[in-house]
């Protein structure tokens, strides 16, 4: 005995199994109920190695929000047309062009629409002189004169990252859940570094385009290991604020990234785009030493049985968390030493179809992911002014986005607090399902009927209100992305958790894809766009009562653990036990009521009496003679 709890021993055949078999731990199990309370809890070690997560973060977000500068299309200006030898600057072909230029502040991948076509006045134009607002001197478009005909090479570069990171954690996913977190990380953060700096030589636009999508790759590895790692290093109650703080400071790395091409453009040799991509990638440098501070996560080396490895790191962290593992502690160690015969047992993402509740649970998360950042595009694009031109305010849309993700992150906090994360997942959709409605239709129909005659009045309206819609739609759709992201980090077992959190964020990035396709089509469609995804909000809403609510509860580690979370009844348990005991009566005695005896006739109760009365061993002996004999006596 130890701690009161029985040694775990070879039982005997008599209580269920063979001196070969063993039960199952008991303790290993549970990691947040025993395995880290005794190593700690939430200790300094803990504490230590989610401060280092954070900081990427802040390099994830500049690395993200590149497009913005890197491809931003230019303001232009005619110096010389065709067939005149005359140097002049054409003010009535500027309106043309600057109509792309103000575009890209938010599309969500910084390029415009002006040269998309190659029918504008100004791509007949012998010479031009091309200038950006963004900040840099010269970025790719300016530098190998992607404009024109040449304007859909623009759009490949920018699908380059997203599909290279779509495709990143899809299989850095999976390679998590198969090799470990931490080799991922470590991989990430090596080819990060070598694709990184590659771009910023690379010599034409088709070689830019090729090392974007490598390293959008080893971006979202880079991502999704962090992600994961942080989250299995908490317990419940801590898991939602540090992930919020990370969140915080991805968006400052947005912020960051209009001073750092300010910065950059005073560079001597007029290559500031070269620059500013080297100034990017290079604080990931400061990641190499993770390869000896970082360890493997303990949680998944207990979830795929290798108890060898963990137990060095159960003592390890001990150590640093200054916990005695000699007291009862070692209840846990001691049963560790009882499963060092295990083999390993890894799990892939495909078996997550042989569940009952646990694949339709992601599946509703990737569609609520696919939709917020799906509809964050069309919010975006209607809050913009296709009339406004340059100004020297060239960042404000810009900052515009970054603020809104800020106050989003800080609304997110205390929704989540109040509501749990269901509840306040099924807040914020069901926001951006109404901006979304009543921008599509309610503003013009209220418009039609009400102003019909001052048309002027009319359209200053919706205006007005269609980019408050807009604001409001932003806010929620990107709240509705972030929490979802969060919330399949919880549901989804160890197992298979990077697996599932890469499917995830994979449809996120389908979601941010739909940006750059609409502008190669120059925004053909626009409104069936809208219309689709205001539709997908209607239907999240519905599969978002499907969902449970892992506020509190300990991370699942199996599969068998991810099936037991399950939407939790309307009712509460005890009202449900009471409803449930009141139709639970006895019916035992109906026969002795009237109704009963009128249905039945009254021999039938006669016969029963007299069969109760005959002993039953009398009974037994004679055969059932007795039954017929009292039968007869009563008339039957």
């Amino acid at each position: 005995m130890a701690g009161g709890r029985p040694e775990a021993q070879d039982h005997p055949p008599e209580n269920g199994f063979t001196p070969l078999e063993r039960p199952a731990p008991r303790l290993l199990q549970h990691i947040d109920g025993c395995v880290l309370p005794a190593l700690g809890g939430f200790g300094k070690h803990q504490k230590q190695l989610v401060v280092l997560t954070w900081i990427p973060a802040l390099f994830i977000g500049c690395s993200q929000f590149s497009d913005y500068f890197l491809l931003a299309q230019p303001h232009g200006t005619c110096v010389q047309p065709l067939g005149n030898d005359s140097n002049w600057t054409g003010s009535p072909l500027q309106p043309e062009w600057t109509s792309g230029a103000a575009a890209p502040q938010l599309k969500g991948n910084g390029t415009g629409e002006g040269f998309g076509d190659g029918n504008g006045m100004l791509c007949a134009c012998e010479e031009r002189r091309l200038e950006l607002q963004t900040g840099l001197t010269q970025n790719v478009v300016t530098k190998w004169n992607l404009v024109c005909d040449s304007a859909w090479k623009v759009h490949i570069a920018k699908f380059s990252l997203l599909v290279g990171s779509i495709f990143g954690y899809l299989v850095m996913g999976v390679m998590a859940d198969w090799f470990g977190r931490h080799p991922v990380l470590i991989l990430s953060v090596l080819f990060m570094l070598v694709f990184g700096l590659s771009v910023a030589f690379s010599v034409n636009v088709t070689m830019f385009s090729t090392l974007r999508f490598f390293e959008g790759f080893c971006l979202a590895g880079l991502a999704l290991s962090l992600y994961v790692l942080r989250i299995e290093l908490c317990l419940p109650g801590w898991r939602f604020s540090m992930t919020m703080v990370a969140s915080f400071l991805k968006v400052g790395g947005q912020l960051l990234m209009p001073a750092a091409a300010a910065l950059c453009r005073y560079w001597p040799n007029g290559d500031d785009w070269q620059v500013l991509q080297i100034a990017i990638i290079s604080p990931f440098v400061l990641m190499l030493p993770y390869v000896w501070i970082f360890q493997e996560s303990l949680r998944w080396l207990l979830a795929t049985q290798h108890y060898k490895r963990s137990k060095a790191m159960m003592l390890r962290i001990a150590r640093k968390n200054q916990v005695d593992m000699t007291t009862e502690r070692s209840e846990v160690l001691a049963e560790l030493e009882q499963e060092l015969h295990r083999k390993p047992q890894r799990t892939c993402i495909v078996k997550m179809m042989s569940t009952r509740n646990l694949w339709k649970n992601i599946v509703v998360l990737c569609v609520n992911s696919l939709t917020g950042y799906g509809i964050h595009h069309c919010f975006a694009r209607s809050m913009l002014d296709p009339e406004a031109q340059p100004t020297a305010l060239c960042h404000a849309d810009y900052y515009t986005m970054a603020g809104i993700a800020l106050a989003t992150c800080l609304a997110l906090c205390p929704a989540v607090g109040l509501m749990g994360r269901r509840g306040g997942l099924l807040a914020f959709m069901i926001i951006t399902a109404l901006a979304s409605l009543l921008q599509l239709g309610l503003l013009n129909l209220i418009g039609k009927y009400s102003l019909r005659h001052d048309t002027v009045l009319r359209d200053t309206l919706n205006r007005k209100f269609s980019v408050a819609f807009s604001v409001i739609g932003m806010f929620s759709s990107h709240a509705v992305s972030t929490l979802s992201i969060f919330f399949c980090a919880e549901i989804t077992p160890t197992v298979i958790r990077g697996g599932g959190l890469g499917l995830v964020l994979a449809s996120a990035g389908f979601g941010m894809l739909t940006a750059p396709i609409m502008e190669l089509h120059n925004q053909k469609g626009y409104f069936l766009h809208h219309v689709i995804f205001a539709c997908c909000t209607l239907l999240c809403i519905i599969c978002l009562l499907l969902l449970p609510e892992p506020r509190g509860q300990p991370l699942p580690e199996s599969l068998a653990d991810g099936e037991t979370f399950t939407r939790r009844p309307l009712l509460h348990p005890g009202e449900q036990h009471l409803l449930l005991a009141k139709c639970d009566r006895d019916y035992s005695r109906v026969h002795d009521t009237p109704l009963h005896l009128t249905a039945t006739g009254g021999a039938t109760v006669a016969v029963a009496t007299a069969l109760a009365a005959v002993p039953a061993s009398y009974a037994l002996a004679t055969g059932g003679e007795v039954i017929g004999n009292h039968a007869m006596a009563n008339g039957v």
